[in-house]
């Protein structure tokens, strides 16, 4: 549809200050309409605003419900004038001619179609999403922290705890969903009462609570340098809103009994209309009752410790004198909490710490059911290894680590045939970075001390920063902040990291005592965020043995805060949270420090670096033998037959089957002769097992066990299939002398503290939400164009990205109308107009709907595109000819016959697809097979089932040890 006419006068923009006023064919430019003079701004679907309050900037805002931001003229400096230039040759007939640029020059656009230049509008994101979005890039600019090579400052939560909002009243970002998920369901009366009520209590409090629950930190006032706050929407619109998803909230309010007080307060209002389930609501509405009564907190807990302030003890540390054997070494309970699926990293760690003299407690998160079952296969072969017979799910930050630690505590004390001495805590993410000898040399010189690290900060700050006196409550995997409350008194309350070494005299108390300082403590730490950070500290530092305390708990953490502090966790705690970053190979010099005692080091990654690992092994157990294979491989499971087809995806099931039919094709390619069946297979069933693939730490692609029919024998056999992506990230051709981008990607899950998409591989669906992720080399600061093209090439999105000089990754999400259009999708990145570059990703057409055929009906929704064929709320098809992107009608009524297919004509597509952007690499036989050329896949060097002897376990060597 064709938009009102527009014409352009001189400039009533003279609010700009003279000192930042923008270039001057940009101050002589306006567009009056419907007899409104506004500023340039409305070029860029904005408002006239005043900011007279910023120094910097004239432009005005860009917002979609947020609050209003002001844009630098650069922005458009940079890229629209240049850009303009050359639209208006195309899109006003080449019969005008611009202004030469100099003061007072007027653009005579007169009879040129405002809707001819919505192509030059798109969507700005919420405030709070564009906070939340911050990418990696957010702290690359800032210099580096000096970090002494010895600092274990511990803490996981961050440092600037000031500039934080931990608000959890905010509405929290949603998920972009399908226009037929859009139905919004009546809310219950208890729901609606609760939200009027939380809304009531926002307008009566005086401060700032409309940021969103996912803000991440704020350092200073500006935004960081690489972050994607530099992301200048000059081709996006306000008006267009991301889909919300009404069609799925909480369920209806139901209790068991009904709340026993009157729930007023914000917090816990806020959380009971979050909850998912009942009996969550229930235990919400019972513990801030219950607490509102005053019988939930202690309010004054007994102190038995004579020491004023803390104990003082310092170890002595010399690494060559701990090489000798004491003559009653101690004998160390490890405990081992782990999650996930990366069994063959947790085996070449526990390979690495293994001891006949010592003992091994395993506890599996019970959402981990892969990794419990081989856990269990590797502790059959070792009597001094246990796995605990329960399972928590020990989330981030929540109370479950602590009943974790205590009920692991209180197993090793009621077996009698496991006499340790010492209590060690570790994860599958940590190393030894010492030996054995050398760790039972120096505990059994210490054996009456306990080794914990102190937060070593203002003691009131660590209390407000860690919300120790805050109410918090974990249920349905998540932990709610309920509302404000006291630290006991008659006590000093510590903390600091939750990595420890006890001695046995100390568990023992903590766990079988029943004095006032025990029972209270365990009780406030039963609602308390990260409690395992500043129980045992607190219990240790006021209790008898508080003389035995070392400020040292024998690690060195990997903290950088700079990358890892981006509250991550906001999904699972109502908080604010850090994590440490993995080592990688320029760390290695941190291990081999000597000013202080460290044995154990954290995080450690297969996925994001396994040389590193390789390293610090060979350093401390010396190289294996030459001709060693699979040192350089690492392989991870992401399915398992017995996890059922219910784990997976409908994406990922789509994409393993259709990575099983490409296998089967090379197989019969490469080995089949004419008139011979015999490496001729037909597809069975689901897939048996996937695996990741990763040689010298670079993603290598996916294995996927299957079953298969011989058609010569028809019989069933297993075979296993190497798919790896092709390469679709191109320099443009001829290069331009733009240099500065190195990569892009585009992808899912990303990781900005790791700087990577947690979804290898990339598989996406009609209905996920892609990121585009673009590394840079150092140079000027500059702006480029991103262009989003879907497979008909209908341009979707476009944006631009600042990059400032030291920038290092950048990333976005724009805010697409759901579902894609399945096929491969194109990225265009611009400098000054000329492409630079492009890369592809592939948006998968469904085969499975929940895990079952999809029916035709289910295929016509998801396969169609977004409503109205409009991604965002204006068309682009402006910039078709500019950018030499015509849009074919061929193409466009094919895509409409492909959304209907279903059956082998749907798998037809797909494979197409899948084919365009994966390559099967080779295939190989699990067991017997009548294809006569196929390899066995243990006498491969890629296959999941080949040799890997750095995580394999065996016999107990003569020494005690594994390695």
């Amino acid at each position: 549809m064709r938009g009102p006419r527009a014409t352009f006068t001189s400039s009533p923009c003279s609010h700009r200050s003279p000192s930042t006023a923008g270039p001057a064919w940009l101050s002589s430019l306006s567009l009056k309409q419907a007899g409104q003079t506004n500023s340039l701004c409305l070029w860029h679907g904005l408002r006239p605003s005043v900011c007279r309050e910023h120094a910097v900037v004239q432009t005005v805002v860009m917002s979609r419900g947020g609050p209003w931001r002001c844009l630098p003229f650069r922005v458009l400096s940079e890229f629209n004038k240049h850009v303009l230039e050359k639209i208006w040759r195309t899109a006003a007939g080449g019969g005008h001619t611009a202004g030469s640029g100099s003061q007072g020059a007027v653009w005579p656009l007169q009879g040129w179609d405002v809707g001819s230049m919505r192509w030059n509008l798109s969507p700005r994101e919420p405030a709070h999403q564009y906070t939340a979005n911050r990418g990696d890039g957010y702290f690359s600019h800032r210099p580096k922290e000096k970090t002494r090579t010895d600092s274990n400052n511990e803490n996981s939560v961050p440092k600037d705890f000031e500039n934080i909002d931990n608000s959890n009243f905010a509405p929290r970002t949603q998920r972009q969903k399908h226009q037929s998920e859009l139905v919004k369901k009546p809310l219950s009366k208890q729901k609606e009462h609760l939200r009027k009520k939380l809304e009531e209590e926002k307008i009566k409090e005086n401060s700032l609570l409309g940021k969103s629950s996912n803000e991440v930190v704020q350092l200073g006032d500006k935004p960081g340098k690489n972050s994607s706050d530099n992301l200048k929407d000059t081709h996006m619109s306000p008006i267009q809103q991301p889909l919300k998803k009404t069609g799925n909230s909480s369920p209806e309010l139901s209790y068991d009994q009904p709340p026993k007080c009157e729930v007023t307060g914000k917090e816990a209002i806020s959380a009971m209309s979050r909850a998912k389930s009942k009996q969550c609501r229930q235990e919400i509405a019972d513990v801030y009752c219950q607490h509102k009564h005053g019988k939930l907190m202690p309010e004054k807990v007994t102190r038995f410790c004579t020491l004023e302030g803390k104990a003082n003890n310092n170890v002595q540390w010399d690494e060559d004198s701990v090489e000798y054997m004491p003559a009653n070494p101690v004998r160390i309970a490890f405990v081992l909490v782990v999650h996930g699926r990366a069994s063959r990293q947790l085996q070449r760690m526990f390979k690495a710490i293994y001891h006949k003299d010592h003992f091994y407690y395993i506890h599996v998160d019970k959402r981990s059911n892969y990794l419990h079952r081989q856990v269990l296969q590797f502790a059959n072969q070792y009597p001094n290894v246990r796995v605990t017979s329960w399972r928590m799910a020990t989330i981030w930050g929540g109370a479950s680590l602590l009943s974790t630690y205590l009920q692991s505590m209180r197993d090793l004390m009621e077996m009698n045939d496991w006499p340790w001495d010492f209590f060690i805590n570790l994860s599958a993410a940590d190393y030894p970075i010492r030996t054995n000898d050398q760790l039972v040399a120096f505990l059994s010189r210490y054996r009456d001390m306990n080794f914990l690290k102190s937060h070593g900060r203002d003691n009131a700050r660590f209390i407000r920063k860690q919300g120790l006196d805050r109410l918090f409550l974990e249920c349905d995997t998540h932990m709610w902040r309920l509302g404000d409350r006291k630290i006991p008194e008659g006590i000093a309350v510590d903390g600091g990291s939750d990595w420890f070494l006890l001695n046995r005299k100390f568990v023992e108390y903590v766990t079988s005592s029943h004095d006032d300082l025990v029972t209270k403590m365990k009780r406030f730490y039963s609602y308390t965020l990260l409690p395992a950070e500043s129980f045992f500290h607190t219990v240790l530092e006021n209790s008898l043995y508080c003389d035995s305390m070392v400020d040292n708990n024998l690690r060195i953490t990997n903290w950088n805060r700079k990358l890892g502090c981006k509250c991550q966790y906001k999904h699972i705690v109502d908080w604010c949270g850090c994590s440490p970053n993995d080592f990688k190979p320029a760390d290695f010099h941190r291990f081999q420090q000597t000013a202080r005692p460290t044995f154990f080091a954290r995080k450690f990654e297969a996925v994001v670096n396994q040389e590193i690992i390789g390293q610090l092994d060979y350093y401390l157990y010396g190289n294996y033998p030459p001709g060693t294979p699979g040192l350089r491989s690492y392989w991870e499971n992401v399915y398992d037959e017995p996890d059922g087809v219910h784990s997976l995806s409908d994406v990922a099931l789509t994409m393993y089957h259709a990575f099983v039919r490409l296998g089967l094709r090379r197989a019969e390619s490469s080995f089949h002769s004419a008139g011979d069946n015999s490496c001729r297979y037909y597809p069975m069933g689901h897939p048996v097992s996937v695996h990741l693939y990763f040689l010298a730490d670079r993603f290598q692609g996916f294995l996927i066990r299957h079953h298969a029919t011989n058609l010569a024998v028809s019989k069933l056999e297993t075979l296993e299939t190497w798919v790896m992506p092709k390469k679709v990230f191109k320099i443009a051709s001829p290069p331009s002398d733009f240099g500065r981008l190195q990569f892009s990607e585009i992808g899912t899950e990303w990781d900005a503290k790791e700087r990577l998409f947690r979804n290898f591989g990339g598989l996406l669906g009609p209905t996920d939400e892609p990121v585009g992720m673009q590394k840079w080399g150092k140079g000027p600061n500059v702006t480029v164009t991103v262009i989003w093209v879907d497979p008909v090439n209908v341009i979707a999105a476009t944006y631009d990205i600042l990059i400032e000089s030291s920038a290092e990754f950048t990333h976005y999400k724009p805010p697409l109308n759901l579902p894609l259009r399945p096929g491969v999708w194109t990225i265009k990145i611009l400098h000054h107009w000329v492409q630079v570059a492009e890369t592809k990703f592939l948006v998968t057409p469904l085969t499975f709907s929940n895990r079952q055929p999809i029916k035709q009906e289910e295929a016509m929704k998801y396969h169609s595109g977004p409503p109205k064929n409009a991604y965002m709320e204006q068309s682009f098809q402006g910039l078709n000819p500019v950018l030499n992107i015509p849009v074919s009608a061929a193409r466009v009524d094919q895509a409409k016959r492909n959304a209907a297919l279903v059956g082998a004509w749907l798998d037809a597509w797909v494979d197409s697809l899948v084919g365009s952007v994966w390559s099967a690499v080779d295939i190989c036989s699990t067991g017997p097979t009548a294809c006569p050329v196929m390899q066995a896949c243990t006498q491969t060097a890629w296959s999941s089932l080949s040799p890997d002897p750095k995580s394999e376990l065996g016999p107990v060597k003569p020494d005690g040890r594994l390695r």
